[in-house]
């Protein structure tokens, strides 16, 4: 005799964008039907070091999972990735190898600091440590703690995919996203 079946009623859908329905058809924008599919799908890319580091492996492990928000495929070549996880102490010598990492990302690409040290320089106020890599990079969404535990990982990732859903496909061409890179000196 075999095992009953078991199915997960826990499970929520990704809401269907707002837009007109009918029988066997959905219209909606262009716009939120790419945010919906680039929500879902950023492929991260770490850039780990100290102790952020080990946290952000334990959230890609199995208890955590992070693959259940669309970011299964873990890219260390920066020409696949969109999302760029910056875990742990960057130090001033790093900084411009952290820059050119970022600079080689698919466009449109969004940064994740995780924890104190790659937010502020952390308990790290001394000459070799950069005080928060937004001195070299724009960034996106900043994750606090030290070390930040998997979930507050979690509920980064989760405040990004948001803003990656509602983000403009115009938004980069707008003129504040230009002042922006040009304030970081970015083409």
């Amino acid at each position: 005799m075999g095992r009953p079946v078991q199915y997960n009623t826990n499970v929520k859908l990704a809401p269907i964008p707002e837009g007109y329905s009918g029988e066997g058809f959905m219209a909606t924008s262009f716009d939120k039907a790419i945010g919906l599919a680039r929500k879902n799908s950023l492929w991260p890319l770490p850039f780990a070091t100290s102790c952020c580091g080990i946290e952000f492996m334990a959230t890609m492990g199995a208890n955590y999972d992070l693959a259940r928000f669309g970011s299964e495929r873990m890219g260390f070549t920066p020409r696949q990735c969109d999302m760029l996880l910056v875990a742990g102490t960057i130090a001033k010598k790093m900084a411009p190898i952290l820059r050119q990492v970022y600079l080689q990302m698919a466009e449109p690409r969004w940064v994740i600091a995780i924890g104190a040290c790659a937010s502020s320089g952390g308990i790290f106020d001394s000459y070799p440590v950069l005080q928060g890599i937004d001195q070299v990079i724009p960034v996106d969404v900043y994750v606090s703690g030290c070390p930040p535990r998997p979930e507050a990982i979690l509920d980064g990732v989760i405040k990004l995919q948001d803003l990656v859903q509602n983000e403009s496909l115009r938004r980069r061409n707008s003129p504040v996203y230009k002042a922006l890179m040009d304030s970081y000196a970015i083409q």
